[in-house]
């Protein structure tokens, strides 16, 4: 059995209206989303001995939400990820989109789908978000109808997410929430271990965008095909930390993409999804200086986002999986974060 119970999160300023809070319980797992940016603000997932720890990094109150933070537990779009220099070309017309990451624009633009109020619908199980995103929004064209559905079922949170267009569009999808196994506010994620089910991943330059190139995992740092301790993976490697996008095999279906497990609490995170992508992130901007829940502070590397996805700027790489959505189709991608105790 899963309840599902409302409450006011928050007023935003001016009178632009009420946040919620939305409390999904089941018998594993307690998950708190707002409808400012469909955020999961909060999970408490038990660990061997039973004890609930939350695991997601965010704030107590609205205003945290509302300052310039990094995403936490968002839905970010139209776009997720970075376009190279906020630009595209479609159907032979040339778009220019707010650049908000020197040189490129990342996660929707200024104003993305993370910094906006979403109608809420109850359902038995968990809480479907909806907006209408106006033609034109941060530069993107038509008019894009959303909906993210977050469902509860046991120790699975479900994520799907649907949009339909008036016009031809790239849409791209993810939640940014960071976790933290040990529990949020842990100093850092170095003692997780680490699975990803990728043959290749997307080389990036230095303003992290995708070089063009799909590479194996082969014998680099990035073949996670195995489980990894990421301290010391990131110390054997020499490498400050993961931001890229690993390439998953291309199927609608659910499969696996990805494995963390803290050997400290047992706590574990699968996660399986019908994208072709995750952007794996390991906190690499966090720097100490936001206060999170209960006082905590997010120092470098105190969070992991797996977000998946389609491939970072493939709007520009015609031999990427296409991103755009065109009037008469249905873009609609599930992702699964299932949690358990090894």
């Amino acid at each position: 059995m899963v309840s599902v119970t409302r409450a006011a999160f928050g007023e935003l300023p001016t009178g632009l209206g009420t946040v919620e809070r939305f409390r999904l319980r089941s018998e594993q797992l307690r998950v708190d989303l707002l409808s400012w940016g469909c955020a999961v603000a909060a999970l408490e997932a038990p660990d061997r001995r039973g004890s609930a720890a939350d695991v997601v990094l965010g704030f107590a109150g609205l205003e945290g939400y509302l300052q310039k933070q990094p995403y936490f537990g968002a839905v970010v779009g139209r776009v997720a990820n970075r376009i190279a220099k906020g630009t595209f070309t479609l159907d032979g017309k040339e778009y220019r989109l707010a650049i908000n990451r020197e040189p490129n624009s990342l996660h929707g633009g200024l104003r993305g789908f993370d910094k906006v109020l979403w109608t809420p619908q109850v359902l038995p199980n968990g809480v479907q978000f909806s907006r209408v995103s106006p033609d034109g929004e941060e530069g993107y064209p038509g008019e894009l109808k959303v909906w993210v559905t977050y469902t509860l079922d046991g120790g699975e949170l479900v994520i799907n997410y649907r949009a339909q267009a008036s016009q031809a569009t790239p849409v791209n999808l993810t939640n940014h929430s960071y976790f933290n196994l040990a529990g949020q506010g842990s100093p850092n994620i170095y003692d997780h271990e680490v699975t990803i089910q990728a043959d290749e991943f997307l080389p990036v330059d230095e303003t992290l965008i995708p070089t063009g190139v799909i590479a194996p995992v082969q014998g680099t740092a990035f073949d996670l095909r195995k489980p990894v301790e990421l301290g010391k993976h990131l110390q054997e490697f020499g490498i400050d930390g993961f931001d890229h996008n690993f390439c998953l095999q291309r199927s609608k279906d659910r499969h696996f993409c990805a494995r963390v497990h803290h050997a400290g609490s047992g706590r574990v995170l699968e996660v399986y999804t019908t994208q072709p992508g995750v952007q794996f992130y390991t906190g690499n901007f966090l720097d100490g200086t936001l206060k999170g829940k209960d006082g905590a502070v997010y120092p470098k590397h105190s969070g992991f986002c797996l977000e998946t996805q389609n491939w970072p700027n493939a709007v520009n790489e015609p031999h990427f999986p296409s991103v755009l959505l065109r009037p008469g189709e249905e873009y609609n991608h599930t992702t699964w974060l299932v949690f358990s105790v090894a």
